[in-house]
Formats: structure tokens, C-alpha cells, sequence
């Protein structure tokens, strides 16, 4: 069977935590958002409170780092700008703006 190319991205998730529907939940997001540009998404069980988000082994989001769990939002920019820079995100991009404007203004 031949390798998928493109981006590989895995979610680990503390099963300990019992955060795997977390974790389905946002690979669902990615996988809708993202349907030609990820070649395979992983879910990865781990412990010790683990929430770690990768692109082809670089770390884009790890809990523990960032402080708790992504906005889908931000998490899909994130994506977006590592496997398809300048991509048009539609209403998620229109949100971050609003949101950017908000705070500013």
C-alpha cells in the first residue's frame, strides 16, 4: 500500500483524562476544514495529562505550553498556515478579524 502523501498531523490525548472525544472531536474539525491537504490524521493515546497537536512531527499546540485546550478557530489558522499558507479560512478567518478589531478598538 503506498504512503499517503502530504501533511500527516497527530493529536495526542491523555487517557487518563478521558480526553479522547476532545481529540475526535477537533480531528473531525480538521478533517472537514482541511479535506485534500491532510494526508493522515492520527490519534495518538497517552497519559500524564498530555494534549499535543503535531504537523509532520512539529509541535503546533501542546496544552501544557499553551495553557489548556485550542479554540477551533485558532487551532484551524494554525493548520492553515503550515499546510496551506494563504488559504482562505471564510467565516473562521472573518471571526479572527472582528475579534483583532474588537480588541483594538
Amino acid at each position: 500500500m503506498d504512503s499517503p502523501s502530504g501533511p500527516h498531523v497527530v493529536i495526542t490525548y491523555c487517557t487518563q483524562c478521558k480526553w479522547l472525544l476532545r481529540a475526535s472531536w477537533l480531528a473531525q474539525e480538521l478533517l472537514s476544514s482541511f479535506t485534500v491537504e491532510i494526508a493522515e490524521l492520527t490519534l495518538r493515546p497517552g497519559t500524564g495529562g498530555v494534549f499535543r497537536i503535531a504537523i509532520d512531527d512539529e509541535v503546533v499546540w501542546d496544552r501544557k505550553i499553551d495553557g489548556g485546550f485550542p479554540e477551533i478557530g485558532r487551532l484551524k489558522r494554525l493548520v492553515r498556515d503550515r499546510i496551506a499558507p494563504g488559504r482562505d479560512l471564510g467565516h473562521t478567518d472573518r471571526a479572527a478579524v472582528a475579534e483583532l478589531a474588537a480588541d483594538a478598538g
